[in-house]
This record gives C-alpha cells, structure tokens and sequence, in this order.
C-alpha cells in the first residue's frame, strides 16, 4: 500500500507481488511546477504525518537547530523545494529528507512522528489514511495469508491487524487479560494504541472447531451488521497464529449473570425481556432481512454478550451456516433450515431467561420431567408464572412473561409447520398479538427417553461443548 498522496509505479508489478518499483507522486509538488515560486494557483504544499514511523534511509542534520523548535523545522522545509519530509525527533533535532523515501514503515508503537511533503491537492483527498500505514509488503502479506483461508470471499470490508499490535495490546497474551475458554480457544481483552478496548479470540492449537470455524465466523461475522450482532474489528493470520478481534463486551456473557447468584439479582425483568426481544431481532436480522441468510446453529446463554447497557449481542458465529434464497431443506446437504427457519434454541434460551434456571442443569425428581416437559405442565394447569425466578419476587409483568412463555412453547412444536416463523416471534414480543395455541409437544409423554442432568451439578461443565444441531426447518 503507498502513503496517502502516492501510487504504484507500476501496477501490472504489484499484481505480481513486486514492489520493488516502489510508489511516486500522483501529483506534483507546488515548488517542482513552479520552479520560481513557492507557491501555485492551487495552494500551497503540505504535510501528511505519519504517527510511530520508522524513520527512512539517507536523512540530513540540521545540527543549528534545537530539537524544542519543531515549526523552525517545517518552516526549513517548506521553504526548501528540494526537501520531501522532516522530522523533529526529541532530544537529536531536525532531519530532512531529500530523497527518495525508502524503507518507510509504521511501528505498532514507539517511532517518531514523520511529515510528509504533499501537493496541496492531495491533502483533502479521501483514501485510505496513512497514519494506519504498515509497511507495504506486510499488509500484502497478512491479506495473502487469509485468503488462503477464505479463498474467494470479499476481503474489502476486513481490517487486518498486525500480529506486533494485537501483541502489545493483549499484554503478549497475559493471563491477567484472559476473559475466558471457548471451544474456539481463549478471549483475551485487549487495548489498542489509540485507546479502544478489543476482545481477542486466539485459535488454539488444541481446539476441536479448528481452522474451518474460524474460516467460516471470519467470513460471515465480517458481512453482517446489526445492533444485536457483535461486531468484528478485523483479524490476524501469522503462520500457526489465527486471531479474530471484536468489539469488547464490557459485562460478558448472559451466563455470567444468569449461573450465578449474586449477579442473577441483578437481572430484572425489564433488563431479561429486552435481551429476549433484542435477541429475536438479531436472528430476524440474520434469517431474513440481511443479505446472506444465516442460521447460527449454537445460540446459548455464553454465545449472547452484553454491552455496558445490557444490550444483547449474539456472539460465535463458527457453527453457523449460509442459506441460499433459492436453497429448502428437502435439496440441501447442508446441516441448516430455510428462510423462516425458527431456531430451536432461541426457545431453551426464553424459558432459561423466564426461570433463571440451565436447560441442562434442571430436573424435577419427583416427576421426573425435564426442563421443557415441566414448562408445558406448568403452561398446561394455568400456573406459568411458577416458572418465574423466585430472585425476581413479584417484580416482573405478567403479561410479558406469558407472551415469553407462550412463544417459548410454539417454538417446540413436532410439526414445522405450528412453529412461528422469527417475523412471527418478533411481531409477538412487540405487541399485542397472539400466535395460536401450543399444542402438546411428543416429548412431553414420552420422559423417558431423556435424561436431565441434576439441578446441582457443575452449571459450567458443558461451557466448552459444541452443539450441532439437525434442524427441522420453519
């Protein structure tokens, strides 16, 4: 890539990865048009800086100036045709350049602050900032190693990040950073130079997802945008290391507050049904109204992040699968619905929400019943609200926790057909409107073909556990 200002010299020889040609000026300086003035019709030259620059090669010092004197600098400079950059570097004073600019790079940090010379026209043009500048042959690097992993997907919209960056921001990966495992590997929080905050997601060598998750969250997280949809900053590919960055999530993941105790208080009601409603338009979001119709395939309560309002963001996108408009469950091979396809754990996820109870952690002993069957009992004998969590007394709208329960039952119905479409759901949640009356699921009669594990066990014991699921599709 040339600094702001510059082009290929030769464009057929950086499509062959030579850049040895280098990069020159789109337009000339005011001075070398303009030989006897320093100044021309269109303005006059500039500078570009350039943050934490290596400094290039051949440089000439101007001893008679003191370093403190940084405009004297610029002045000198300017007043100079001859001279393309300077830079005031503390405690040595100014240096210039006059020649070619070679061996010019931008360090993660430390450097000194260079100043290009450019044509007053250059300087309002809107491209590609320099002060991002990488050396040319590394950000040509970085991308060609990802493509081998994505192959013919569009990398316009990708940032890449250098591996020296994420480094320093991560505190070379320090334990104090780690926010926590997944069965992609570990998320570390992170700090960039310019002061934002990044959560790191670390391919591990061990991991059972493996390159094709990252491959397939790279390609997909990259291309969606939605409130309720985590947001990916960019990624890192350096030999064995594989790195996705997102937005960092301030309060973590929902089961961070909904397994524990103390911070399960903290979950009003209010703050639980607007994690519903804004989870339910994210897979809105993901099933219908974007341009590449995804199914996540992996939706629970530590795939949903929280932001520093509470704010829910789906997460984790390794599992989840393409869908084309033209694509229908009975002529594909793919493990994933079709348009309108309502996922079956967006309805474990609303009941866990409503209970403050794990799915896989629930059993009623005397009656054997799983966590759903006793739902529907529950639903069934006109006594929903005992499924309510006894931290939130009686500080919860009724009326909101059986529309929850309702939608919650119409998404386990055996027939795809009684299922709600996510439009459907949506349009629930956000109004008066009811859907039809659930039917008895199958798996209510027949309890004996499932086997919940006891309340008090380990609710973190399946945390790193991936869920494929067959889908049955709406």
């Amino acid at each position: 890539m040339c600094v702001k200002g510059f082009i290929p010299k030769s464009n057929e020889e950086w499509s062959k990865r030579n850049w040895r040609g280098g990069c020159v000026r789109r337009t000339s300086l005011s001075c070398e048009t303009h030989r006897n003035e320093s100044v021309s019709s269109k303005g006059k030259d500039g500078f570009l800086m350039l943050e934490r620059s290596k400094v290039p090669d051949f440089h000439e010092y101007l001893n008679f100036l003191a370093p403190e004197k940084s405009e004297d600098c610029k002045i000198r400079c300017l007043s100079n045709c001859s001279c393309l950059a300077y830079a005031n570097v503390d405690t040595i004073g100014c240096l210039m350049w006059s020649k070619e600019l070679i061996d010019l790079q931008q360090f993660p940090s430390f450097g000194v602050d260079l100043y290009v010379r450019l044509a007053h026209s250059e300087l309002g043009r809107v491209e590609l900032t320099a002060r991002r500048l990488e050396s040319t042959s590394m950000i040509k690097i970085h991308r060609d190693g990802i493509r081998e992993y994505i192959g013919k997907y569009d990398l316009s919209e990708l940032k890449i990040y250098d591996f020296d960056s994420i480094l320093i921001a991560t505190n070379n990966f320090s334990i104090t950073n780690k926010l926590g495992q997944g069965g992609f590997g570990p998320v570390y929080k992170g700090m960039l130079l310019e002061g934002k905050e990044i959560a790191v997601k670390r391919l591990s060598s061990s991991s059972g997802q493996g390159v094709e998750d990252f491959k397939n969250e790279m390609m997909l997280i990259s291309n969606l945008q939605h409130k309720n949809l985590v947001r990916m900053m960019g990624c890192c590919v350096k030999e064995d290391e594989k790195l996705l960055i997102y937005e960092f999530m301030p309060n973590k993941s929902l089961d961070t507050f909904l397994l524990d105790l103390t911070k399960r208080a903290l979950l009003d009601w209010a703050t639980r049904f607007n994690i519903i409603q804004g989870v339910a338009r994210g897979l809105l979001y993901l099933h219908h109204d974007s341009y590449v119709k995804v199914i996540h395939r992996d939706l629970k309560l530590s795939n949903i992040l929280l932001d520093d309002k509470m704010n829910p963001k789906i997460s984790n996108f390794g599992l989840a699968r393409m869908v084309e408009e033209t694509e229908s469950l009975e002529n594909t091979q793919k493990v994933v619905g079709t348009r309108g396809y309502m996922s079956p754990d967006f309805r474990v996820l609303v009941l866990e929400l409503i209970s403050g109870k794990k799915n896989t952690s629930f059993c009623l002993y005397d009656q054997q019943l799983g966590f759903l069957a006793y739902a529907w009992k529950l639903w069934n004998e006109g006594r929903a609200l005992d499924l309510v969590d006894e931290v939130l007394g009686d500080s919860y709208s009724s009326s909101e926790v059986m529309k929850c329960m309702h939608v919650g039952l119409l998404c386990v119905q055996d027939n795809a057909a009684d299922r709600p479409t996510m439009a459907d759901v949506a349009s629930i949640l956000s109004s008066e409107k009811d859907g039809p009356h659930p039917k008895r699921p199958v798996f209510t009669i027949q309890n004996s073909v499932y086997r919940p594990r006891p309340y008090y066990e380990n609710a973190n014991s399946s945390k790193n556990e991936a869920s494929r699921t067959i889908i049955d599709g709406r």
